[in-house]
């Protein structure tokens, strides 16, 4: 679950120009990328891979192939304390290959929560009823089905699982033996009562003889009665439960809203289609110079589409996925305590069966008469009392393991928040940089052509030429007009126009700018 961080960038680029992109990516230099890269990549010696589609009849399903293989240039020495190297020093890797079916992956997963109760068993791809078939279904079961095996064999708790050995390795006669010696075991461990697995971490008990259904009901009696056994722990896993109900609520409430962002980010790249095609039909419909300019408008707005498409595919992968797997670990959490609260209740259950026989037992040795009763129910005691101390053993065995693994639960969820949000920060950063430098290139091409832009002051005004100023002789003194006193000339209070009709003139008006009769043909018709 624990995460790496691996310098290994995400270029963002046109799918359709991918020179031209490179090129803007170069101009704008190194940017910072960060990319999770989770440890099951690093365990490659285990794959799933050729996923084969088999028709039986009505009996139709998919095949996976599992490889094991040595690894190849691994130095693996007793110091190191990485899980692989554990699980290769502890169970030396042959090469094997073998195929399962969906439903052995689902045995394995069963297995490991019965083999090792109380471990946070890494979660499976879910069923699906219809497309179970489609290409794309296949293969995305087939990644999530090598992700889950992967962090199996990576799990401090489950490596060392017999059933993990067996999923590997076992050829098809052996592991299908396994299968079937499996059921058994569970059957008698249950006093032939069918345990599986369901949501919300209960287990769903089928009864299918008396003793089981007697195992049913004190069991059920012991749940409803709340009457359980108690331990120095049982504070503390009450305040674990609640922190996982919080964390859920929350993680929830997150993972849906990075599913709107990526929602929104594939609205915003259909949008800058149809913006951009919108350019492209309006640059056609004009003329040279104005047609081109609207085209490389367009064209722009369409590598911005296609960037915001890549980017919601980013957005998904590196936020999205991450936390939509995290509800299913949150959910797993959940299984690991509800696998701890089962043990609780069968050792609770186990010790009422025990008190009522000894009760039983007192009576029948105080009846005459009673003896061979007597001895039949004290025999039953024993073996109470015997099963009664293996179930206190794997209840304090379990109740010690769902402690350690909300402890590193904990200690690895902070690390795998932390790099999420610092993965998402940086594709941000990177997707509106590139849009910046996008948009910035654009400008000049816009503005090429318009020669009548000031260069000086770049204020998009048209130049006006300054006036001529030329010297003047002043005129001759008997051609200048006589001096009026100012006191024999009367207040103007109006201006005064002179051989124009006063109809035609608007006092209020401040230009003689005069407008031309709206003669041409179609206007005003």
């Amino acid at each position: 679950m624990a995460t790496a961080v691996e310098n290994d960038s995400m270029p963002i680029s046109n799918t359709s120009n991918t020179n031209t992109t490179q090129t803007q990516q170069e101009q704008m230099g190194p940017t910072p990328s960060l990319h999770i890269r989770s440890p099951e990549d690093a365990i490659d010696y285990v794959t799933v891979s050729d996923p084969v589609i088999h028709a039986d009849g009505m009996n139709k399903y998919t095949s996976y192939r599992v490889d094991c293989r040595p690894p190849i240039n691994n130095d693996i020495s007793p110091d190191n304390n990485n899980q692989d190297d554990v699980f290769l020093q502890n169970n030396p890797v042959q090469y094997s290959s073998v195929l399962r079916r969906y439903s052995d992956f689902l045995w394995l997963y069963e297995r490991l929560h019965k083999e090792k109760a109380g471990s946070i068993v890494p979660p499976l791809p879910e069923k699906q009823a219809v497309s179970r078939f489609s290409p794309e279904f296949v293969e995305d079961r087939r990644r999530l089905l090598e992700k889950f095996l992967r962090r199996v064999i990576l799990h401090p708790e489950l490596w060392e699982a017999n059933c993990l050995l067996t999923f590997l390795r076992a050829d098809d006669v052996t592991f299908q033996h396994a299968k079937n010696v499996s059921k058994t075991e569970d059957a008698a461990a249950n006093n032939n009562s069918d345990m599986s697995v369901s949501g919300g971490g209960a287990f769903n008990i089928k009864p299918s003889t008396s003793a089981g259904v007697k195992k049913w009901f004190s069991e059920a009696k012991t749940t409803f009665s709340g009457d359980l056994v108690t331990s120095p722990d049982d504070d503390l896993f009450d305040e674990i439960e609640r922190y996982i109900e919080a964390l859920a609520i929350q993680m929830k409430r997150v993972s849906n809203q990075a599913s709107g962002m990526v929602k929104k980010s594939k609205e915003i790249a259909n949008g800058m289609f149809e913006f951009g095609l919108a350019f492209h039909q309006l640059g056609q419909s004009e003329g040279e110079d104005l047609g081109d300019k609207l085209q490389l408008m367009g064209s722009t707005a369409d590598t911005l589409s296609s960037m915001a498409a890549q980017q919601a595919d980013a957005e998904l992968k590196r936020v999205e996925e991450p936390f939509r797997d995290y509800l299913k670990t949150i959910h797993a959490v959940k299984l690991a305590l509800g696998r701890r609260h089962d043990k609780r209740v069968s050792y609770t259950a186990l010790l009422h069966e025990i008190q009522t026989r000894e009760v039983n037992l007192h009576r029948l040795r105080m009846t005459p008469g009673s003896e061979a009763k007597a001895y039949s129910t004290e025999m039953s005691l024993q073996r109470y009392q015997a099963a009664a101390h293996a179930a206190q053993e794997e209840y304090a065995e379990c109740s010690q393991r769902v402690l350690r693994e909300v402890d590193r639960f904990k200690r690895e969820k902070a690390e795998e928040m932390k790099l999420v949000v610092l993965q998402f920060i940086v594709l941000e950063i990177e997707v509106n940089r590139s849009m910046e430098k996008i948009w910035g290139d654009l400008v000049p091409k816009l503005e090429e052509g318009n020669d009548s832009v000031s260069s000086s002051g770049n204020t998009g005004q048209p130049s006006i030429p300054e006036p001529t100023v030329v010297n003047m002789p002043p005129p001759p003194p008997q051609m200048q007009p006589p001096q009026v006193p100012t006191s024999a000339v009367p207040p103007v209070s109006q201006p005064v126009y002179s051989n124009v009709p006063s109809s035609a003139v608007d006092p209020m008006m401040e230009s003689s700018i005069q407008y031309r009769d709206n003669d041409l043909p179609g206007m005003g018709l």
